[in-house]
């Protein structure tokens, strides 16, 4: 039993040890360390609320994380984005989880050694159970704290309260879009329990899910003061709430076929994977109400928006960089109006510097698959004949990314842009595209011949940019992973007001028109099908939020099957010179490695395998479909 109990996936959440939380800071005052110490007891646990805010903090601290760090292994020390059609890993070092299990087919429920942790997600190794351990345990002892404690008050209890519920909702949230159907846990486990956890079904997860959100929601204000920022708020558990609604309403797990030949046995696998056995308007109805909700919310508080730009042109022009810098702080910065959800693991500017190396060690990049659908700046679409070998053949606005500068033509002057950005401002920030500055201040080694630093063989023209930035200064910030952007909260809204309506009404068009307008493009045209809308609402989904963990879940819950079989390219790039290039040639090629679904998908991987570890050990869980 006690060896079973080391193990075991639920055992997770009646660990007594626990990883000091000394790097989390979440506001200016921050958390103190760990509140296991030696002779530590409930009462001392629970003294006050300082104290008591030790053990939510451990909560906190074990909540998903998406950028490369320290926190965990996922993927193998890769990126989300690299098993989508945005980006491909050059990674090929042992237990890279892109390249071994994922570009190869050989991912399965018996991956152990240097694969395991390999998967983008591994039921049963990752953090979540422990955050939720952490949070049922505040939940079942805050109401220790005296109320003649130093700082005792009624109202931060319960947001304290709330914040523990909102770590469980989003450690729950993590899981479900990974997994489906889960134990659910409603207590912290105690060692004298018997060790019997079955599955809950997909629809039990999301109901478990949403009512965590809607009690945080009573609990949480809808803003922090200052000093807290990177606290729960009610804004974040009714943007959490739409979101999970979102992603069971989406047809892959809302429809009368199933997503998978085994997700048709209701009776066996089909309940924990998708919501019903046939199509149900009434969920989109439900993400509608949630959108209102969080509407409504937003009407009486206020705060949340859009970053915006600061004009910085003659008569106060805005310039293509303009909007670029403003959605890069959108995304980069913390304490922002656009902020909802906000993970924190450290203070230290240097917390992500493994995803330059993922760059300049690999050469993993951007596929030209989706740099071709970025926009032209005036929102003209990119031409998908586009003319490589003659990229001045439509006039220099629409050369494909910087129009040559007036006085010399070059598109580099000493070793700096002179040209003007011709694209959406988010592709710039998303890829660093040939001729750009990257990570710092030296032109980017996207070109086959590039002298300083190196170009990396199986390079496809594109590297990230969005989280490394252009110069060392830009990334001397404290770090965070927003997890939740108002942004997404705008396009999940569109999305449920166009699939419970029938289609786009203005109000529709303008929560994903003022996404577009943060970034100069224009509105949607007019008069849009049902169909044409969620086409141009899952397009506008790629282009804001590359890197952020929203691409891959789009895939699954939309049944992109194109996106996971058609083939990738990028572009075979070379400078006219070896250091500072001025200016370009492109070839099309294809994009390195291939991969097994070009030619033998499987709807399978729309939810990860179960380890077989995990089943084995008899405490409830069950396989996914196809594993």
């Amino acid at each position: 039993m006690k060896k079973m109990m080391k193990t075991l996936v639920i055992a997770l959440l009646t660990a007594g040890a626990m990883v000091a939380c000394e790097s989390l800071k979440l506001g200016d005052e921050g958390l103190s360390e760990a509140p296991e110490t030696s002779g530590a007891t409930l009462d001392t646990l629970f003294a006050s609320l300082k104290d008591a805010d030790k053990v939510l903090s451990s909560a906190y601290y074990y909540l998903p994380y998406g950028l490369i760090s320290s926190f965990d292994s996922k993927m193998g020390k890769d990126i989300l984005e690299s098993i989508t059609d945005h980006f491909v890993s050059n990674k090929h070092t042992e237990g890279d989880g892109p390249n071994d299990l994922y570009y190869t087919g050989a991912l399965g429920a018996n991956i152990s050694g240097d694969g395991a942790g390999g998967e983008a997600y591994r039921f049963g190794s990752e953090k979540d159970y422990t955050a939720i351990r952490y949070g049922w345990f505040f939940l079942e002892n805050a109401d220790r704290i005296p109320e003649s404690s130093n700082g005792f008050s009624a109202t931060e209890l319960a947001r304290k309260k709330g914040e523990a519920r909102m770590c469980i909702a989003v450690a729950y949230a993590n899981m479900f879009r990974y997994i489906g159907g889960v134990p659910l846990i409603d207590h912290s486990i105690t060692t004298d329990e018997s060790m019997h956890f079955p599955r809950n079904t997909f629809a039990e997860t999301v109901e478990f899910i949403v009512d965590l959100c809607d009690q945080a929601a009573k609990e949480l204000p809808w803003t922090v003061p200052v000093n807290d920022d990177g606290r729960f708020t009610k804004a974040a558990a009714l943007g959490l709430k739409l979101r999970v609604l979102c992603f069971a309403a989406s047809p892959t797990f809302n429809s009368d076929k199933p997503w998978h030949p085994a997700a048709a046995d209701w009776d066996g696998m089909g309940k924990y994977v998708r919501y019903g056995q046939s199509y149900d308007k009434g969920l989109w109805d439900r993400a509608k109400a949630a959108a209102d909700e969080f509407m409504a919310g937003l009407a009486a508080g206020g705060y949340y928006g859009l970053v915006q730009a600061t004009p910085t042109g003659v008569g106060g022009v805005y310039n293509p960089r303009d909007y670029r810098l403003a959605y890069r702080k959108a995304y980069n910065e913390r304490g922002t109006i656009e902020q909802i959800i906000s993970i924190r693991k450290s203070n230290s500017s240097s917390y992500h510097d493994s995803n330059m190396d993922l760059q300049d060690d690999f050469g993993c990049s951007g596929t030209l698959n989706w740099v071709n659908k970025f926009p032209y700046a005036d929102g003209t679409p990119f031409p998908e004949d586009f003319d490589w070998s003659n990229p001045n053949a439509l006039g220099a606005d629409r050369m494909p990314f910087f129009k040559p500068d007036a006085v010399n033509g070059d598109l580099i002057v000493d070793g700096k842009p002179t040209g003007m950005e011709t694209r959406d401002p988010r592709l710039y920030e998303n890829l660093c595209v040939p001729g750009d500055i990257w990570k710092n201040g030296v032109v980017g080694s996207t070109y086959t011949n590039a002298k300083s630093p190196n170009h990396q063989e199986g390079n496809t023209g594109f590297l990230q940019m969005k989280f490394i930035m252009q110069e060392n200064a830009d990334r001397n910030v404290a770090p965070h992973w927003c997890m939740m952007r108002y942004a997404e909260v705008l396009l999940n809204a569109a999305e449920a007001y166009n699939e419970s309506n029938g289609g786009p009404d203005a109000t529709a068009y303008a929560w994903v028109n003022a996404v577009r307008a943060r970034v100069g493009l224009p509105g949607l045209a007019d008069g849009m099908t049902k169909e044409q809308f969620r086409d141009a609402l899952i397009l506008e989904r790629e282009l804001e939020f590359g890197f952020e963990e929203v691409r891959w879940f789009d895939m699954v819950r939309w049944g992109l099957t194109e996106a996971f079989t058609t083939k990738l390219k990028g572009l075979e790039v070379v400078g006219n010179k070896q250091k500072n290039a001025t200016s370009f040639t492109y070839k099309v090629v294809d994009a390195y490695p291939g991969r097994v679904w070009y030619n033998s998908w499987d709807t399978k991987w729309y939810l990860a395998p179960i380890p077989a570890v995990e089943i084995n050990k008899g405490y409830g869980m069950t396989q996914n479909p196809g594993w």
